[in-house]
């Protein structure tokens, strides 16, 4: 059945199988061969079973997947008009971990139990804070509030659940949420200076957040440093990362064949390090061909949110598209000692289903403002009238 909706001036008219047909299945297909490759490391970390993991991760994609594509043929209007009430209910669902979510490794409280799964809200927050971003600069533009006091809202927007999910404590998730933010507040046209002032006082309170961190958290940043400060401890971690990253060399052990992981002496091979995993095994060939796989798609996200028409596109696809490449830097930077251990899956390839959902609704929004970008969205109002 076709649809018909007004953009302005601009009448958009096709049916759900015209959008289906019409967005990118290259970058959709890239997609899939990622998580196509999460599947068969999964598969490789039980020792050659499917279960539990890699069948279950395949399943969760395929969920995903539809969840994507739905997602991504909707009117682009419905999501603007879905902006802030899906901030006010990921805000709502922090509250809920911060009272009753459930504990995890090092006493973290970061999940919600819903029955089938456990739901990591911080992991979804990163949707709601870019929607309601580029709702609210869609509707002005900074030269329309030049004077400080029209910066409180996006600023509240990003630290109000930054706040709440580095209480969890979550460092790693919260550094995404505001990159893509800040990224955001860049391409909406705030002054430069700005910018600077913000750099400058984050570096200023690093001695005020050293004194609020965990000493799991400490013992990280510390070990980053140094490692083989105590190689049996806190550096136990990276110290048997990069071991196995070594060794993989440029063609890598062989599938099933990384003595590293097979022999357990990798941790969290299944969530956090499974890269390592990756590299082991099919070394520095397949961690290119995963990299351009990434790099890709994170091109095609940003790309298509430059060349949007309406500034609410825009900043959405941006700001998401640079969400992600924080997403996947920070793990990446992490397995490989370039980064203090955070605790970040790696998206489509780790095992985790509030990651897996993260990335289908971000690329979701992404695809729909693709098929999107050349209307033009009235500059004011609830966007559906």
């Amino acid at each position: 059945m076709a649809s018909t909706h007004m953009f302005g001036s601009r009448t958009v008219n096709k049916s759900i199988l015209q959008r289906l047909l019409g967005l990118n299945w290259i970058v959709i297909l890239a997609m899939t061969a990622i998580a196509g490759m999460g599947t068969a490391m999964l598969y490789s970390v039980a020792g050659g079973e499917i279960d539990p993991w890699a069948s279950r991760h395949a399943i969760r994609f395929g969920i995903a997947l539809i969840v994507m594509l739905v997602i991504a043929v909707t009117d682009i209007r419905y999501w603007m008009a879905l902006a802030y009430p899906a901030w006010v209910l990921g805000v709502l669902l922090l509250l809920w971990v911060e009272f009753a979510g459930v504990v995890g490794g090092l006493g973290a409280k970061r999940w919600i139990d819903i029955g089938f799964m456990q739901l990591q809200p911080s992991e979804l927050m990163r949707i709601p804070v870019a929607l309601a971003l580029a709702r609210y600069f869609h509707a002005r533009t900074f030269q329309q509030g030049r004077r400080l006091v029209a910066l409180l809202p996006p600023l509240a927007l990003i630290g109000i659940p930054t706040a709440l999910i580095f209480n969890q404590p979550d460092f790693g998730t919260g550094l995404t949420i505001i990159g893509g933010g800040v990224v955001i507040l860049f391409l909406a046209g705030l002054p430069a200076w700005l910018f600077v002032g913000g750099a400058i006082s984050a570096l200023a309170a690093i001695p005020v957040a050293w004194t609020l961190m965990k000493q799991f958290q400490k013992d990280r940043i510390l070990t980053f440093f140094n490692p083989e400060s105590d190689p049996l401890g806190s550096g136990y971690q990276i110290t048997q990362s990069k071991i196995a990253l070594g060794s993989g060399g440029v063609t890598g052990k062989g599938f099933l064949e990384g003595t590293q992981s097979h022999l357990n002496f990798l941790p969290e091979m299944k969530t956090d390090f499974i890269f390592t995993v990756l590299v082991e095994e099919f070394g520095l060939v397949g961690a290119l061909a995963v990299l351009l796989l990434y790099g890709g798609v994170l091109m095609y996200g940003l790309l298509m949110g430059i060349g949007c028409r309406n500034q609410f596109g825009r900043l959405l696809a941006s700001g998401l598209a640079m969400t992600l490449f924080f997403y996947v830097l920070i793990n990446i930077g992490m397995v490989m000692g370039l980064m203090p251990v955070v605790g970040m899956p790696l998206p489509l390839i780790s095992y985790g289903g509030s990651a897996m959902l993260t990335w289908a609704i971000a690329y979701g929004l992404i695809l729909s403002v693709a098929t999107h970008r050349h209307v033009t969205l009235a500059p004011r109002g609830s966007g559906l009238a």
